[in-house]
């Protein structure tokens, strides 16, 4: 969709275009989503078939629990990486999981992570917004959303190092097309920048041409798109490891404090693009209830975390269309790509350092939304209590994850954490579990927590994606 076909007024109703511009609307939400979904599943080990899976079916569930109400798509988290590569490890030369086969244990973290939405639903349904948000102000969730992207930026660069011609000509695309970009260019510059730097890595590099050839040749066109091995129903047919099981449990939950703020925001983010107050009605609890379901849905069947995308409240506001049939026309068309084994394989042969570059943007937008988080959301950096609050959540994350002390073993891909036993089994809390947990309570006990939560302001959270 170009822009001389932009709608000028507000569309509630999409039926009034015609099918036809309908389906283009579907599929320009699908592109527009489609760049940071399937990157997850690359840097995780997670299938990229699953996933486009429960993109869509998560998304068609999210719109069933919210009364078909909120133009909403979700897509895979990138919150949750650090989670995925702590218990899988994860090698810095290569860019992949050390050991695929402990998978199914992160997502049974992920599965867990995603009932905590539904806890926090409940606690919004009975007590409301304003008293729940007080345990989640901007001085706790920015710092840790912060720490998020830092985290990850190192195997940003270890991705880069794979070939940094490939890498930069990536970051370059992205930035070009984010900021001078016009139309439907300046929402999908993830996706543009994939295909660019694709396209000179195979340019570059005939020899991976071929191979990416051959590997696409090879496919077949129709396939199942789950990975039963994956799933964590497969837990049942082997010997579990009560240890690695409460591990992933405890390294990736508090990871969704984090999350569930982002899902609060975009939620404001939407209701301001289209005009409706969507935290008041469905409201809140619906809408984390939609969201936290569909990620342990997901992490069920091993695909990955869902979460609300910016991105897509950006489509909204460039089209103008608001009707959230367009979004399930997305989901739809996103569940059907799920079957074609082909169409993943062009997906998983894009090189090591295409996806560096593109992480590279990512990770540091991040940090950068965790800086905005404290900004918009005008934290008083004069009182002590912020500072010191501020400052335990960043020694914890980055303190405990790099100490050798805590076990940080660079070489083996293996990162520093707080371990403990409990009843005979060992527990590893990453550094990130640990700042979001000192750090919520810190701000419960400290006095002077004045934050109060708006609904009627998205900046109130400081936490969107909204361009």
């Amino acid at each position: 969709m170009n822009e001389k076909t932009v709608i000028n007024g507000p569309v509630y109703d999409a039926r009034t275009l015609g099918t036809p511009k309908m389906l283009i609307l579907g599929l320009q939400h699908m592109f527009a989503m489609f760049g940071a979904t399937v990157l997850v599943p690359i840097l995780t080990g997670i299938d990229i078939a699953t996933t486009l899976l429960f993109a869509g079916l998560g998304t068609l569930l999210f719109h069933l629990l919210t009364k078909r109400k909120v133009p909403a798509f979700l897509g895979s988290s990138f919150a949750f990486i650090g989670g995925y590569n702590a218990i899988t490890g994860f090698d810095s030369s290569s860019g992949v999981p050390v050991n695929s086969d402990l998978l199914v244990y992160a997502c049974f973290g992920v599965a867990c992570a995603g009932l905590m939405y539904v806890i926090l639903s409940a606690l919004f349904k009975a007590f409301g917004v304003k008293k729940v948000m007080k345990f989640f102000p901007p001085i706790v969730t920015g710092p840790i959303i912060i720490c998020i992207g830092l985290i990850l930026s190192s195997s940003a660069i270890n991705n880069c190092n794979a070939n940094w011609l490939v890498a930069v000509a990536a970051i370059v695309i992205v930035i070009c097309f984010n900021i001078w970009g016009k139309g439907m260019t300046k929402i999908i510059p993830i996706l543009l920048g994939v295909i660019g730097s694709y396209i000179i890595s195979m340019i570059v590099d005939p020899a991976s041409r071929v191979a990416v050839a051959e590997k696409v040749a090879a496919a077949k066109w129709v396939g199942l798109p789950i990975v039963w091995e994956n799933s964590v129903f497969h837990l049942f047919s082997m010997d579990v490891d009560t240890g690695m099981l409460l591990s992933a449990l405890f390294t990736i939950v508090p990871l969704s404090l984090a999350t569930m703020v982002e899902h609060i925001g975009d939620v404001c983010a939407i209701s301001s693009t289209v005009g409706k107050n969507f935290v008041a009605d469905p409201g809140l609890h619906r809408t984390l209830l939609g969201d936290g379901l569909a990620t342990t849905l997901a992490a069920l069947f091993g695909a990955p975390a869902n979460t609300t995308y910016g991105e897509n409240t950006g489509v909204l506001a460039l089209s103008k269309v608001y009707d959230p049939r367009v979004i399930r026309i997305a989901a739809c068309f996103a569940a059907l790509l799920s079957f074609s084994p082909k169409f993943a394989a062009v997906i998983s042969s894009i090189p090591t350092a295409v996806i560096g570059g593109i992480s590279f943007i990512l990770y540091g937008m991040i940090s950068a939304i965790g800086v905005r988080n404290v900004v918009e959301s005008k934290v008083d950096f004069s009182k002590s209590r912020n500072v010191i609050i501020a400052a335990v959540i960043l020694v914890c994350a980055f303190g405990i994850k790099y100490s050798t002390g805590m076990g940080f073993d660079a070489a083996a891909g293996i990162d520093g954490a707080l371990s403990f036993n409990v009843f005979g089994a060992s527990i590893h809390l990453s550094g990130l579990a640990v700042a979001a947990l000192v750090g919520i309570i810190l701000n419960a006990i400290f006095p002077g927590n004045d934050y109060v939560f708006d609904n009627d302001k998205g900046e109130e959270t400081g936490v969107n994606f909204k361009l």
